[in-house]
């Protein structure tokens, strides 16, 4: 499991490495554009039962720790749901189903739209 760090809180949020990838690439974008949102989890079967959120601002400091020495594939599809999710109302929430191997990636990839290559440049 990989380590999400809040603030100045010793307790790190536990989150699926390939997850945390995903994460990492979409808040570190908004980060460094200025934008603010929520990160939402369901606590796991392990702590008291419901859910917390986190608002997400360039003030805070932000720090992922990963288990694997290796940095994670990551699935564009998946990159696109999240940003979008980050960019709603509702925030983006860790309670997603992650595959645990990347999406095939046809030959030929289609044209990425600039929000898209942001999103692969800063992974």
């Amino acid at each position: 499991m990989a380590k999400l760090f809040y603030g100045t809180t010793p307790e790190p949020i536990l989150v699926d490495d390939r997850m945390l990838a995903h994460v990492k690439v979409v808040a570190a974008t908004k980060l460094r554009r200025g934008e603010s949102f929520t990160l939402s989890w369901t606590h796991r079967a392990d702590e008291p039962a419901g859910r917390s959120t986190i608002w997400l601002q360039p003030a805070i400091p932000l720090r992922f720790v990963f288990d694997s020495e290796q940095p994670e594939s990551l699935d564009q599809e998946l990159l696109k749901r999240l940003a979008n999710d980050a960019n709603s109302s509702r925030g983006l929430s860790l309670d997603v189903t992650v595959d645990a191997k990347p999406a095939t990636t046809p030959a030929k990839a289609p044209a990425r739209s600039s929000a898209q290559r942001s999103l692969v440049r800063a992974a």
